[in-house]
């Protein structure tokens, strides 16, 4: 009896060391881009309420977000806000004072005075390259060709057939 109480408690152990392992790694804040998309969003980030200064809004979704002087944000909306690119009055929500994924609203005021309230489902700080990126995926802005240098012709001798 005793070996099997043994085995039951080893059988309990590693369940209980694989399932900790297995909560870390699900837990783990993920600290680096998708290689293949460049706007991937992690959605951690918040935003003080009132170090908000401008916004850029990118469709119906999706918005560029300035806090304080340089501080840029990709705010991702939990569904459509019909109007968003039109309206130039919206406005931020939250009971902490500040906008963090879950606990704030993007307020959209229409010209008749009706209001929507929607949940923001993401909120990322972009660098100025992930910044682009968005501009360019979004059609804000034209993406930056590389120019190719044209190669100069080199005369040298040139080359005389002897029959």
């Amino acid at each position: 009896m005793d070996n099997v109480l043994r085995k039951t408690i080893i059988k309990q152990l590693i369940t209980l060391v694989i399932s900790s392992s297995l909560v870390a790694c699900a837990s783990s804040e993920d600290r680096y881009e998708s290689a293949g998309d460049p706007v991937a969003t992690r959605g951690h980030d918040c935003i003080s309420q009132s170090t908000i200064r401008d916004y850029h809004v990118l469709d119906d979704r999706n918005l560029i977000v300035t806090a304080g002087a340089k501080r840029k944000y990709h705010v991702q909306l939990s569904r459509q806000a019909f109007g968003l690119r039109s309206n130039w009055k919206i406005g931020f929500r939250s009971p902490t004072g500040r906008i963090c994924t879950g606990t704030g609203d993007v307020v959209v005021n229409d010209s008749f005075g009706s209001e929507e309230t929607i949940r923001i489902s993401s909120i990322k700080q972009v660098e100025p390259d992930e910044l682009n990126a968005l501009l360019v995926q979004f059609g804000k802005k034209v993406p930056e060709v590389e120019r190719a240098t044209a190669q100069e012709e080199v005369k040298g001798a040139e080359v005389e057939e002897l029959d």
